[in-house]
């Protein structure tokens, strides 16, 4: 069986360092996640410490804050982290599983097989979680400040129906090499 890169993870990480959403995938070829829940969350915390040392890098050589931070670690032979940060502080990650999805006859003719990720394949994934993100924040009932207090402790999880199921579309149908950049 031949598989290319898929999703494995998405999560929002609010301002204070606050998990806001986290969405899971399955992988091939057990169509299962290849970690739980909790296992997912402490990876996602794992990238605040190079979002900062990133930041203050950037800062120090006048560089300024582009936003992507392209891959922020690999995790193991098969997952790797990427990240984002708008201009608000809120962080975006996205988990690839290099061998997450089992090509289909129709994906071969599109050339992704053995691909692996090119610079910027996460970029569209980074626009699509961002106009998600955006398109939360215009919805009157949600209030950003009770997700990330300024405490920086608690707050609450985004439950926006909406907002969840654009997370999961962007998980399943994301493939390297189509859209990107």
């Amino acid at each position: 069986m031949t598989t290319i890169p898929s999703i494995a993870c998405l999560g929002v990480i609010g301002k204070n360092n606050n998990p806001l959403h986290i969405s899971i995938f399955p992988s091939a070829p057990t169509n299962t996640p290849l970690r739980t829940p909790l296992q997912f969350s402490l990876l996602l915390a794992s990238t605040l410490d190079i979002f900062e040392a990133r930041s203050k890098a950037n800062t120090t050589t006048g560089g300024g804050l582009s936003g992507d931070f392209g891959l922020l670690h690999a995790v193991d032979e098969r997952l790797a982290a990427y990240g984002f940060e708008t201009n608000t502080g809120v962080r975006f990650v996205v988990v690839v599983d290099m061998r997450g999805r089992a090509v289909s006859e129709t994906s071969k003719g599109l050339g992704v097989g053995g691909l692996g990720l090119r610079d910027g394949e996460m970029k569209v994934v980074f626009r699509a979680m961002q106009a998600a993100y955006v398109k939360l924040l215009q919805n009157p009932f949600y209030e950003p400040d009770e997700h990330s207090p300024p405490t920086g402790r608690g707050g609450k999880k985004i439950t926006s129906r909406k907002f969840v199921e654009e997370m999961k579309k962007i998980g399943d149908t994301w493939m390297p090499g189509v859209g990107g950049s």
